[in-house]
């Protein structure tokens, strides 16, 4: 892909309002994790995943299999620590902006 076609996707993802509430839901779980200095099991496999979701915000319209799949390994990952519960709220709702997709 050369640098035309980057820079058209990422106006096109800053134009599309479901990008742009997917991308402000992951940061803002991202800085509330970081924040969040105690340990837990799998905190690296959140970690992963927000930032899979976060390169698929930028790269434009995401894929949905994909995309749910790193919500439900984000939510399985943070759903038992209740300090995360809304900022998991808000990347679910963001995520579910995309709809189901092909068979989900």
């Amino acid at each position: 892909m050369d640098r035309g076609q980057q820079d058209r996707q990422v106006v096109a993802a800053c134009q599309d309002p479901r990008t742009e509430e997917l991308r402000g839901a992951t940061a803002q779980l991202r800085r509330r994790l970081a924040a969040h200095r105690a340990e837990f099991p799998d905190r690296a496999v959140a970690e992963d995943e927000l930032a899979a979701i976060g390169a698929m915000a930028r790269e434009g319209a995401p894929d949905q299999r994909r995309l749910r799949r790193s919500l439900l390994l984000v939510a399985a990952s943070l759903g038992s620590v209740s300090a995360f519960a809304a900022e998991l709220a808000r990347l679910r709702a963001a995520v579910e902006l995309f709809g189901t997709g092909a068979g989900g």
